[in-house]
């Protein structure tokens, strides 16, 4: 028989027993399904991760001071820290916040425990974290020095202020302060986010502010990245380099992203296992076929099909199953992820490479599981076929 004889042959059986043929290619389509989302939502994901990132700038690092335990000094660098930072050949540009640890209220009754930092904060700030302001404005030359604050997104939600339009006041400590702007998400400075930024003038004037920054944030050539973060320590603090410790706030935002997405490994697992069970259906439904048409087998046999016909005909319907199952779980899988891509606004990416090896897979679990009901047909003299009831 030509190929498209033995195909109008593995597409007969399909039509005449469409229920059977749609429960047994079910999990070959769960399979299939299962394996394109796990591997197209993380795609996605990675894509939305490496765009945030490319817009964010992967060029930032963060140098924290750490408590000096042996003489029991409050963390904190020279005063002159972010200036020396300035003059590594790399830095593009540099800004510092300082924790003036002031308690902040909404009211006049106190909120111990509320989480919010209170920074001391420079206007150069937010072009060197790449912020943007929600509402209102940031801190400037001419604001800076008055009692005036811009909240962190997280902390403006828990103080329940929205905008700076109707000048709602906090209180710093035991003295009120206007808030002039909120800022928009932060991801690659998560402490902004839930802090109150005061002025670095008015921290010195209404807080007794020492002018120690406890962060500096350090903008360099991202080809000479690692070199200056092997420098930076020893710049911002000559004296003990050991207490500033520097990291890449874009290499802890892509770890985050990389641990959300760690179950993936675990459901390409699962899926694979739904693979296996899907192919064990297939099986089963290609042998009952053989028991039921032991007759049809018999009848071909006699009139002269070989045993190679027989084994191309059960083997062709195995596979014609399975493959209209990979291509239906094939566009399950593409329409989920497009989905899900879509509310969370990440882009659609889905690798090719995974869509043609999910259909080869169900070719090849079509052609397992066909395996040994065809060669059990073709085994079927016509004889035994015949006299079968």
């Amino acid at each position: 028989m030509s190929p498209l004889d033995l195909l109008s042959l593995g597409f007969a059986r399909l039509r005449t027993r469409p229920s059977r043929a749609v429960l047994a290619a079910l999990g070959i389509s769960i399979g299939i399904a299962t394996m394109l989302v796990v591997i197209g939502i993380p795609a996605s994901s990675q894509r939305a991760v490496v765009d945030e990132l490319a817009a964010l700038g992967p060029n930032l690092l963060r140098a924290q001071a750490v408590p000096d335990q042996v003489a029991g000094k409050q963390a904190g660098m020279p005063p002159g820290s972010v200036d020396m930072a300035r003059r590594i050949a790399p830095v593009r540009t540099a800004s510092g916040v300082a924790n003036v640890h002031a308690e902040v209220r909404r009211t006049d009754v106190s909120t111990q425990g509320s989480g919010i930092t209170t920074l001391a904060a420079t206007p150069d700030l937010l072009s060197v974290l790449g912020g943007s302001v929600h509402s209102g404005q940031f801190l400037s030359r001419a604001t800076e020095r008055f009692p005036t604050v811009v909240l962190g997104s997280k902390s403006a939600t828990w103080l329940g202020i929205t905008g700076a339009s109707g000048n709602p006041r906090i209180r710093l400590g035991d003295k009120w302060f206007t808030v002039i702007g909120v800022l928009g998400p932060m991801p690659l400075a998560p402490e902004v986010e839930r802090s109150v930024l005061i002025g670095w003038d008015a921290a010195r004037a209404q807080l007794a502010f020492d002018g120690r920054p406890t962060v500096v944030y350090v903008r360099a050539d991202e080809a000479a990245i690692d070199d200056v973060r092997q420098v930076l320590p020893r710049t911002l603090n000559p004296e003990q380099p050991g207490l500033v410790q520097v990291n890449r706030p874009s290499d802890a935002l892509a770890a985050k992203r990389i641990t959300q997405n760690a179950f993936g490994t675990l459901l390409l697992g699962l899926a694979g296992v739904a693979l296996v069970v899907g192919g064990i259906g297939v099986a089963n439904t290609m042998v009952i076929s053989v028991l039921e048409r032991k007759r049809e087998i018999g009848l071909r046999r006699a009139i002269g099909a070989s045993k190679g016909q027989i084994r191309g005909q059960f083997l062709t319907e195995s596979v014609v199953l399975c493959g209209l199952g990979g291509i239906a779980g094939g566009a399950l899988g593409v329409a989920g992820t497009a989905a899900y891509a879509h509310l969370q606004g990440w882009p659609l990416v889905i690798p090719g490479a995974a869509v043609l090896g999910g259909l080869t897979a169900s070719v090849v679990v079509g052609v397992l599981a066909g395996m040994y009901p065809a060669v059990r047909a073709s085994a079927l003299t016509p004889t035994e076929a015949l006299a079968s009831p």
